[in-house]
């Protein structure tokens, strides 16, 4: 059970979904309408409940969607619940509970709160989450700083919390740079192209990447900048690169926007706040060399002066340091990138992820841990 079907959470659970052995599991999958992987998840055979009334924000409807889940788990009879995401986290333990479904497990991806909410939103949310603590049998994160938070916060009972790297479908992902992908977003090959990937939102305060650029630019003049992705920002990158005089390429959303991460000179995420973002992990699994913001789970990926460089969020001036120190020091950011590839591709694999999961479901119904006898072809097209 899952709030959206889109980005890292929602590539997650198809991974998951699509990676188990279906001799042994008939998987569904129930959220939120929406989002770009429910056809996927279809086409590879996976059952579908799209509840049209389940929303990212809190309304009173939820008491419905909360009715919806439970008809579902109480017709289907599932065996193992496993929930993603804020509120399919919470709605979905809370069905799975009141059913009495064997095993209940939780997906942290990262927390529903932060400290640039306002106050109130941000005590509900958390209420929210402690509510439901004691409502699964084990949780799991995507990264050690998630678990660290989780526990700390008080989420989830300690020795409860088990690390599972959120997969990535590295088959995908280049292994390198890759000039086809720097051509198909229309930048020459002289010139150093700067880039992220991501949702043009508040978390992952795109301001400060164009803030980053318009100073860089002046410094390196021969840069370009790309943002792959869209958001409800998008405009207001437009106007503050405008008032800046940086150029600014948006690309939308593109479904190959791991493969275009390859094209990229040097990736930068600004976030405020992130889980274990997924388009870092693929910046990562493509050689790049890599500017990230110190937030939630960020370090266990990027480690300063290996796999990368890190600043503080907001610091726009850090950003530029970093950046220009990349591209001063073209030898050592390939070094790190190449770090960074062997780090991701040695842990982040789809097959190793959902043997985990088969483990910790085993674990939990008391039934030995056996090799898979049958393994499904990887996934592809993420």
């Amino acid at each position: 059970m899952i709030t959206r079907m889109q980005g890292g959470a929602g590539g997650n659970t198809l991974l998951s979904a699509m990676g188990m052995d279906p001799g042994r599991y008939e998987v569904w999958i129930a959220g939120g309408p929406g989002g770009e992987l429910w056809d996927r998840a279809r086409a590879a055979g996976v059952r579908t409940v799209e509840i049209p009334e389940f929303r990212h924000v809190l309304t009173p409807v939820d008491a419905l969607v909360l009715w919806r889940l439970i008809r579902l788990v109480r017709r289907e009879r599932f065996t193992v619940v496993h929930t993603h995401s804020a509120k399919g986290g919470f709605l979905g333990r809370l069905a799975a509970w009141l059913c009495r479904t064997p095993v209940v497990v939780h997906t942290f991806h990262g927390l529903s709160f932060h400290d640039r909410m306002p106050p109130v939103r941000r005590r509900i949310y958390h209420g929210l989450e402690r509510v439901t603590r004691r409502l699964a049998h084990r949780y799991l994160a995507v990264a050690p700083g998630v678990a660290r938070q989780v526990v700390e916060e008080r989420l989830a009972p300690p020795g409860s919390v088990h690390v599972v790297p959120s997969a990535v479908e590295l088959a995908r992902v280049p292994d390198g740079f890759e000039p086809v992908a720097r051509r198909a977003l229309g930048v020459p090959s002289r010139v150093t192209l700067i880039g992220t990937v991501g949702r043009i939102d508040a978390q992952k305060a795109p301001l400060d990447f164009v803030r980053m650029a318009a100073t860089v630019q002046g410094r390196f003049p021969d840069t370009a900048f790309v943002m792959i992705g869209d958001g409800p920002l998008a405009g207001h990158v437009r106007r503050l690169a405008a008032e800046l005089g940086v150029e600014i390429r948006l690309t939308g959303h593109r479904p190959d926007a791991a493969e275009l991460v390859a094209g990229l000179d040097v990736f930068v995420i600004t976030s405020l706040y992130e889980g274990l973002g997924r388009a870092l992990t693929e910046a990562l699994a493509a050689a790049r060399p890599v500017v990230a913001t110190a937030v939630n789970a960020v370090p266990d990926l990027v480690e300063h002066g290996a796999t990368g460089l890190l600043a503080e969020p907001g610091d726009s001036e850090a950003l530029v340091r970093a950046v220009g120190w990349l591209l001063e020091h073209p030898q050592e950011g390939a070094e790190m990138g190449r770090q960074g590839r062997d780090r991701v591709r040695a842990a982040f694999a789809p097959e190793n992820m959902c043997a985990r999961l088969d483990a910790c479901y085993r674990d939990l119904l008391g039934l030995p841990r056996t090799r898979p006898t049958h393994t499904r072809p990887p996934p592809t097209g993420l």
